[in-house]
Order: C-alpha cells, then structure tokens, then sequence
C-alpha cells in the first residue's frame, strides 16, 4: 500500500475533527462522520504496518543498532512518519480532556506497537529494548549502593542485609496505580536489579492514611480508576511500559551493557552466559491484592498471605484486560477458576483451598513480619537463581509473551475507550481510587 493513500485518509480525519467542537459536544452526525473517517485511517494504518513494520523499525532504530523503548520509539514514529501514530501535541490535548472526551487517537498508537510486537525481527528487539535498565535508575544507582536507601513518591526502597524492600506508599489511595506508580516501580526493581550487593527482593505494601485503613498495610487496589476517568492513565506510559518493564524485568531480568543476546535466554554474537541480571522475589500481601496487585503475584517466586487477605481481578466489572492476567492466571490456577475471576469478578480469600494455586504461605497477619524472613532467607541458595530463570522460561516463552501483549496493545487500548468503561469509571470521579 502506497503511503500517500494513508496521508489522505489522516488529512481527512484530522480536516472532520478541526472543523468540529470538542467531542462532548459534537452533534450525532459529527460524531458519525469522524468515527467512519478514524476507522478508514486506522484500516490503512493496519495494511500500512502489516506490510512494512520491519522496515519502518529499522528505520527507527538505525537498523535495530538503537533501542528504544515503547515512548520513545512512538514518539520517533510521529517525527518520521506523520499521521502513522499522534505527536506528542495531539496527545498532550488529548491529556488534558477527561476519558470521555477524547478523540482516542492512543489507539492509533495500539495498532503500530502491535504490528511492531507481531513481527519476530522487530518485536524481539523492543521486548529487549524494555528490559534495560531506565536513565532515571541509572542515575539513582550512585546513591542507592551508598545509602541503601531510595524513597520516591509511589515506592520506598531500602536494602537491608542484601535483601532489597520495596514498599508501596501511595498511603491515600490504597496502592492504586497509575503513570506515576510505574515509573517508580519499575526504577526500584532497575536498582534492585543492579545492586550486586542484592540477593532477593521483597514488595509489600505500606501503612494506609486513607480513612477505611488508617494505619494497616495493604497491597493494592489495582489501576486507579479516578485517574482512568479524568485521562490520566497512558496507554504506552501505564497500560503497556507496566507489562514490558518491570513486570516483565521481575521476570527475565534486567538486561545490562556486555550482558548476552535476544529472544529466548540465549545470548548473540558469541555471547555464552544467560543474558539478564535476574535475582528470586518474595511477595507479602496485606488486606487485599485488587486488579494490577493481582497480577503482580503472578510473577513472584514466593507470596505470603495474610490469613485475612483476598485476591481479585475484576477486569469484567472495571472492562479492561487485566493486564497479562489472562495469560498467568489460568497456568496457575486452571481455566474455570481464571474464568471466575477475570469474567464474574470471583474473589478469592487467601484461606480458600484455590488460593493454594496462587499463595505458598499463609499466616496470621501479626506472623507476616517472620514468614517473610523464613522466606528471603529460602531464596538466597545459590541454584535458586539458575532453576527460576529455566522454571520461567519453560512457563513463559518469551516468544509467547510478546505474541499476547502484541495483541493486548491494542485490544487494551481499544477498552480504555469503550462506552462501558467510561460509564464505569465515571462513578470513580471522587473517589479514591
């Protein structure tokens, strides 16, 4: 397909949208001619990339010799290729509108990342590109070997007799997560993950402000939905960067400078040891582990359970995809369970026999403090690392994770936008998550 037939559906679609008010106020014609004029420009978007995703990455990324990560390379595609996914202007408007009042164009970004992850030249890559360590980790790395200490706005991290603590501190919002969240998760695993002086790392959530829970700890409540309402939830900043770095560096490890090859734990050019830096993580949660804290446990070598704590994925009642939780849950727990928890909201008490499937311990809250010692101290074995890394690679083929989550880029932007999901979360307005 010929790049000038794409450019004119573009100028159409963006001709509509100029002529017409914002969105909430466009009349039912207006709305009608540009829904049909985005879905002829996302069609020619789609045979676009189908037909030339590789070459339009290597032409991104130098002939793959740069990697970028998800922000960067879309941001590189809006300079080259204008019209093939927003520029940064169009989605800082987008940004400042509510859920509702968007044009969607993060779905443009959607349908590129997934023909980029489709491809098994260029996906590979940028898997890769996103288990590198952040500039912003890198440039905290100094202090934390110093100090053993790091304290953002979402996550505090300190290490203590080689054990990295990662605790979850967003006190008024019960853990709800958002851009700011991920950004700071993923810096503290990046340093957890550097740090030689680090064996094993544990996540837990810290002491609660917000009034239901003053002063206990919890997990998480999962994707904060009041920011999803008023537009601050990015697909590539939250919904996409969560999956690909640090959820995915829990898993594979962290990819350094002089550290093997590609797809697959084997590494390129001659390289012969196991390309990531990847160390066991102990998981302990309180209360309850909603949505994205789920999903989290997912990928834990060990989770501790306190006695009074559930578990839940209520994408159907939010209607997002829970992240890869569709891809984890079933493995752990079997097909009908993962169905009543991710379709009919089933919640799951830690006491429940089907919480074996998905928690090693459980104790009585006062007990978590020792089960979580008795735990780190299990995973300092020195063949630890070296049968989790074949335990997950047998589980989750790197060749298949980047097969879902190119398809999650774009039916997870595609649900941010539904009419359901913007009623819903529209009740979340004052809420606290």
């Amino acid at each position: 397909m010929q790049w000038t037939v794409l450019a004119d559906a573009v100028r159409r679609f963006e001709d509509l949208v100029s002529a017409a008010p914002e969105p909430v106020e466009r009349s039912p014609e207006q709305r009608s001619a540009i829904a049909a004029a985005a879905a002829e420009a996302r069609r020619l978007r789609t045979r676009f990339m189908d037909a030339h995703a590789d070459a339009v990455y290597d032409d991104l990324t130098g002939g793959r010799t740069a990697h970028l990560r998800i922000g960067e390379l879309v941001e590189a595609a809006a300079n080259a290729y204008p019209g093939l996914v927003p520029t940064a202007e169009q989605l800082a408007v987008e940004r400042a509108r509510p859920q509702a009042g968007k044009d969607g164009r993060e779905i443009d970004q959607g349908i590129f990342l997934r023909a980029v992850l489709r491809s098994p030249v260029a996906g590979p890559h940028l898997v890769d590109a996103m288990l590198r360590p952040t500039p912003r980790a890198l440039r905290l790395l100094p202090e934390f070997t110093r100090t053993g200490l790091v304290e953002m706005e979402a996550v505090r991290l300190e290490r203590r007799d080689g054990v990295a603590y990662l605790t979850m501190c967003r006190d008024d919002c019960l853990n709800a997560e958002d851009d700011i969240q991920v950004d700071d998760m993923e810096t503290a695993v990046d340093l957890a993950l550097l740090d030689p002086a680090v064996g094993v790392g544990m996540l837990r959530g810290g002491e609660m402000t917000h009034p239901r829970y003053r002063g206990r700890r919890v997990f998480s409540a999962g994707i904060n939905l009041k920011r999803l309402h008023s537009g601050d939830i990015s697909l590539v900043g939250f919904l996409l960067r969560r999956e690909l770095g640090y959820i995915s560096k829990l898993v594979r490890g962290l990819r350094v400078e002089g550290e093997g090859g590609a797809e697959g734990g084997t590494g390129g050019d001659g390289a012969w040891q196991w390309p990531t830096a990847d160390k066991p993580w102990v998981a302990a949660v309180d209360a309850f582990a909603i949505g994205g804290g789920g999903q989290l446990l997912l990928v834990f070598d060990h989770v501790i359970a306190a006695a009074d704590a559930y578990l839940s994925l209520p994408a159907a009642q939010e209607g997002i995809i829970p992240g890869a939780g569709n891809y984890r849950l079933g493995r752990l727990t079997g097909p009908r369970v993962a169905r009543q928890v991710i379709l009919s909201g089933r919640r799951i008490w830690a006491t429940e026999p089907d919480a074996r499937t998905l928690v090693d311990e459980v104790v009585e809250p006062r007990d978590l403090d020792a089960a979580i010692e008795r735990a780190v101290g299990r995973l300092r074995g020195p063949a630890v690392v070296t049968n989790r890394r074949m335990l997950n690679l047998a589980e989750e083929p790197p060749e298949e994770f980047r097969r879902y989550m190119a398809e999650f880029a774009l039916q997870q932007a595609l649900r941010i936008y539904g009419e359901d999901v913007i009623d819903k979360v529209g009740r979340f307005s004052t809420g606290p998550s």
